[in-house]
């Protein structure tokens, strides 16, 4: 094996177009997937700011989980966000949910809230104006001296919270989460959320719920997030987070999605290789084995075939019908780009034939269109 060559370990996502919609740690993620054999695009829809100290959060974050806080401070729902999913994927998450279990957990507006809920534990208290200076004169009036609290914060953390605590009397943890920035290039994220609706490409993979939530508001400037939906119900596109934390922005829009058994990147790999390798991807029982599509082609009998564009789209037309008659006309209509008649279907047809290495796979019938050769057609 050359400098630079990625060993594969199977061939499961041949022929899968794969974007990843992650910042953080992409390039592992990338030829973990490429090992696989898949294609894959990067599109981080956010930028994580590099200099703040992953380390130093899951040491407090180990601290608290040793001696558990009194009091929990959630200064925004991003933040809160992003401190669960570090402890998940640093397998934490269990021990962190036990030590806050027994805190008052207070949030200084509704976003901190909504992500206090969502991952699973309820807002004793929620500033009304969402400012630390309100939050921080109500803990101060209830009495803080000698008590522990954790105060979360994002980006810089200087809030003053920390400082106000300290002043009256309690032990403070204070836990300053990564902060997110603008993607380095908008134009791959638009370009994967139009892919992606169009059919050209099998899966998209998110690590965290800014960079999820992100880029389905791209995909709403763009009006096709109803597109991804129905391609996503069908079983056509694969929509695969990284925990039940990441997958919120997904249920948020009620788009079907996979989720990572474990909080980790080789759980998120591992989740989209036996969904495509395994079997779980829609598929057809025919006369020639059986049948999935790809983006870049078609899966028959275990063996992958790459594809025209127009190749796929008639097989997709085809496979779509389930084994029922598609006529010339709607064949004409799946066909991309100018000059489709009854000719070019004709044409396309044939060396789709010729590619599959599979003739009876197509049939054709008379005077009405063509057929996936399939076994018990409804």
């Amino acid at each position: 094996m050359t400098a630079g060559t990625t060993a594969r370990l199977s061939s499961a996502l041949e022929g899968c177009r794969i974007v990843i919609a992650v910042d953080r740690r992409s390039s592992e993620l990338t030829a973990a997937l490429q090992r696989h054999g898949a294609s894959v695009m990067q599109a981080p829809a956010l930028t994580i700011e590099s200099h703040i100290d992953d380390d130093a959060l899951l040491e407090r974050t180990a601290e608290l989980i040793a001696h558990p806080p009194d009091i929990v401070v959630a200064t925004t729902g991003v933040g809160f966000r992003g401190w669960i999913e570090a402890a998940d994927e640093a397998d934490l998450l269990t021990g962190l949910e036990a030590a806050l279990a027994g805190a008052q957990i207070v949030a200084r507006g509704p976003k901190a809230r909504g992500a206090i809920q969502q991952a699973g534990f309820t807002a004793d208290w929620v500033a009304e104006s969402e400012t630390a200076a309100e939050l921080g004169a109500y803990l101060v009036a209830e009495g803080v001296a000698g008590k522990r609290i954790a105060v979360q914060h994002h980006g810089s953390g200087a809030d003053g919270l920390d400082e106000l605590f300290t002043a009256h009397g309690a032990d403070v943890v204070s836990l300053t989460v990564y902060r997110w920035g603008p993607p380095p290039d908008p134009e791959p994220v638009r370009r994967s959320v139009l892919q992606a609706a169009a059919g050209e490409v099998d899966a998209v993979l998110f690590t965290s719920a800014p960079g999820a939530s992100e880029w389905l508001a791209e995909a709403r400037r763009a009006t096709v997030i109803d597109a991804l939906r129905d391609r996503a119900e069908r079983g056509r596109l694969v929509m695969a987070a990284v925990g039940p934390v990441t997958v919120v922005p997904l249920q948020e829009a009620a788009i079907p999605a996979l989720i990572a058994e474990r909080g980790r990147l080789g759980s998120l790999v591992r989740t989209v290789v036996t969904h495509f390798g395994g079997g779980h991807a829609p598929g057809l029982a025919t006369a020639c084995g059986r049948l999935e599509l790809r983006s870049g082609g078609a899966v028959l009998g275990g063996r992958f075939i790459a594809l025209s564009p127009a190749g796929v789209a008639l097989l997709d037309a085809l496979f779509d019908a389930g084994g029922a008659v598609v006529t010339r006309a709607a064949l004409q209509e799946a066909l991309p780009g100018a000059g489709r008649n009854a000719h070019a279907v004709e044409m396309a047809i044939a060396r789709l034939r010729e590619a599959l290495a599979a003739p009876e796979l197509i049939k054709t019938v008379v005077k009405r269109g063509y057929r996936l050769n399939v076994e018990d057609p409804e």
